[in-house]
């Protein structure tokens, strides 16, 4: 076996290539656009390349044949909360089921990061954002939705077995979108409706800078403070809304405002992979003929939340359960999704995971976070709890 470096683009190529080989015939693999994992590698495109640098490769066998792939990271933007060394990251890690293939992988991560000054690695995870091709699939092996990482169930043998440990879990949610939401979200419902000064309603694309002011204001409140998050600008919001329109269900963000002003919101959008999945990784002129003949078609029967939050001075109070009803009065007489399913949320913040819980989300998948320290004896720790 020997490693090659992506240099070109016929081996750029071939890095996409690997996982389809390896998971195709895999009825739950859907795979990724092709433009999506190039787009992490684009010094033009990821703004990641500004505090950091990345690379590739490919494993070979003695045929001739990709047997795996991987990528390292480093980042002067990477920390976590607690870290005592400088540490790297790998990501889009394939691999056949051998051991010795893993390793030879993971070693040349963990060789190019040490070169760098790095002491440990943490993957599988993007050279970016955090809501993108972040950790490794260990529970619930249904189709992936939009940018979320699948892999086979002996993966986490093959990293566990290196001496990858869990740094942390990334826990989803779901639940079925027809049933009867149960009474507490009534009750709640009818102490906020019966006030005059409480309002909800759900975006529409003719006034998206005026959706996009509020989802800034409600998000600088309730999140912008916590754990490795920014404060949004306008400009960020209303070019987040614009990128979104093509796509957008304007009966799926939603606001609840008091005097006018708002204090909570849940964006959603449409589970995209429920289309993609007959691109064969293809966004041209010809895939997204496709694609807007699928949506057409209405095989999108699934939604994703990306964002929720309420503000801090109506935290607890129970009008995200009054939006959430006004929702259903909309979402579930359609009867356009059967499903709907939380971003990611780390098990180090166990009040994000409280607020899925109450909201009567089920766990129904889980990702992992390695880590692997380079100096074996130093003692291994958890990502601390916030």
């Amino acid at each position: 076996m020997r490693i090659v470096e992506v240099t070109d683009a016929r081996l750029a190529r071939q890095f996409l290539l690997v996982p389809v080989q390896l998971l195709g015939s895999d009825p739950n693999y859907i795979r990724p656009l092709d433009k999506d994992v190039e787009q992490v590698f684009d010094k033009t495109k990821n703004k990641a390349f500004r505090f950091g640098e990345a690379t590739r490769w490919l494993l070979q066998n003695e045929q001739g044949r990709y047997i795996g792939r991987i990528a390292a990271y480093v980042s002067k933007r990477y920390k976590n909360k607690g870290d005592e060394q400088p540490t790297g990251c790998f990501g889009f890690f394939d691999c056949i089921d051998d051991q010795a293939a893993a390793n030879l992988l993971l070693d040349t991560a963990r060789d190019w990061l040490a070169a760098k000054g790095m002491e440990a690695m943490d993957g599988p995870v993007n050279f970016g954002e955090r809501n993108y091709w972040w950790g490794l699939l260990v529970e619930g092996f249904d189709p992936p939705p939009y940018g979320m990482n699948y892999n086979a169930p002996y993966y986490k043998n093959l990293l566990e077995q290196y001496g990858c440990q869990v740094f942390f879990y990334q826990n989803c949610y779901s639940r079925p979108v027809q049933p009867r939401l149960s009474d507490k979200f009534y009750r709640a419902h009818e102490r906020f409706a019966a006030d005059p000064a409480f309002s909800v309603q759900h975006a529409r694309k003719s006034q998206l800078d005026k959706y996009a002011a509020d989802f800034c204001e409600v998000y600088n409140k309730a999140w912008a403070s916590h754990e490795g998050n920014k404060s949004m600008s306008l400009e960020m919001a209303k070019k987040t809304f614009a990128t979104m329109k093509p796509v957008m269900d304007e009966e799926l963000v939603w606001f609840a405002y008091h005097d006018g002003k708002p204090v909570a919101m849940y964006l959603s959008l449409p589970d995209l992979n429920e289309a993609f999945r007959y691109l064969n990784g293809r966004f041209d002129w010809w895939g997204k003929l496709k694609f807007v003949y699928y949506r057409w078609r209405g095989v999108i029967k699934k939604f994703t939340g990306i964002v929720f939050g309420v503000v801090p001075e109506f935290q607890g109070t129970g009008i995200d359960y009054y939006m959430i009803v006004e929702a259903a009065k909309v979402i579930q007489p359609s009867k356009k999704y059967y499903l709907t399913e939380l971003q990611w949320q780390g098990d180090f913040n166990p009040k994000m995971n409280n607020i899925s819980k109450n909201l009567e989300f089920n766990l129904s998948r889980r990702l992992a976070t390695y880590r692997y320290l380079f100096d074996r004896s130093k003692p291994f720790k958890r990502h601390p709890i916030l």
